[in-house]
């Protein structure tokens, strides 16, 4: 039985140099069996989150398959780009006061789970961003209660926000 090869990721883009890690799970595999996202960083990219302003400095190090239909704008956030069209999101410096971002992902959550999805693994680190992720689901159970199953008009900013945590609130 031979040793699997670990993969080392090099990060340098404007926001990380010289950051690295290993990916050591399959991509798009073996998650926490309580962490159950609706879609992926490819399709959460095409549907339009986070105004297309994501990853736009330096997408070398994930798929370009990811980027091919992506939503970006390079220059400045633009919320008609987001799947509702809405802005559904606060500035990365209230995420930062807030003490919501980990310096090996100093873009927030969605670049965790870009790393988590392609096969890096932080012990105590996916466990607290699962555990935000999942505290995600009063929104999904707020739509439900609100609005008429399919009325994509109602709620838009908090489904726009579930968007940006991979709960696909189109099904809602």
């Amino acid at each position: 039985m031979g040793l699997a090869k670990i993969k080392i990721v090099l990060v340098n883009d404007t926001m990380q140099q010289g950051y690295s890690y290993a990916l050591v799970q399959p991509t798009g595999r073996g998650f926490s069996p309580d962490f159950k996202p609706d879609l992926t960083p490819r399709q959460m990219l095409e549907l339009g989150v986070f105004g297309g302003k994501y990853m736009t400095d330096g997408p070398g190090e994930f798929p370009a398959s990811w980027f091919v239909k992506a939503k970006l704008s390079p220059l400045r956030s633009d919320p008609s780009l987001n799947y509702f069209g809405v802005s559904a999101s606060q500035p990365l410096s209230v995420w930062r006061e807030k003490g919501w971002v980990h310096p090996d992902d100093p873009r927030g959550w969605f670049q965790w789970y870009c790393r988590y999805y392609m096969g890096r693994r932080l012990m105590q680190e996916d466990e607290r961003q699962i555990g935000r992720w999942k505290a995600m689901r009063r929104h999904v159970a707020q739509i439900r209660r609100g609005c008429e199953t399919g009325d994509l008009f109602c709620r838009p900013r908090q489904r726009q926000a579930l968007l940006h945590w991979a709960y696909d609130s189109r099904l809602l």
